[in-house]
């Protein structure tokens, strides 16, 4: 999803809609409202988590979601390690 996004173009022009110091930045909203965005195959898609990826550093890159099963196209950031987000969030980068 994440790479096809970005092959097709989808986030140019995207803002970083939310910025938390010490937290994350999270973008990936074509509307830049934090409200928008779509998944490659129009419909939110499932979680995939592994035990052993863990939030445990800056720079690392994960999907956002509004809960269980709920990604789309919008990803953060990490500024740092949040080990509270384990396996709540699909950790890809």
């Amino acid at each position: 999803n994440f790479l096809a996004l970005c092959a097709s173009g989808y986030y140019n022009n995207c803002t970083f809609h939310r910025n938390i110091k010490g937290f994350i930045v999270q973008t990936g909203d074509p509307t830049n409202t934090g409200k928008g965005g779509t998944s490659i195959w129009n419909r939110k898609f499932e979680d995939e988590f592994k035990e052993e990826l863990k939030h445990n550093a800056r720079g690392l890159v994960s999907m956002a979601n509004n809960g269980p099963n709920t990604n789309a196209s919008q990803f953060f950031i990490t500024y740092g390690a949040q080990p509270h987000l384990d396996l709540k969030y699909t950790l890809f980068g």
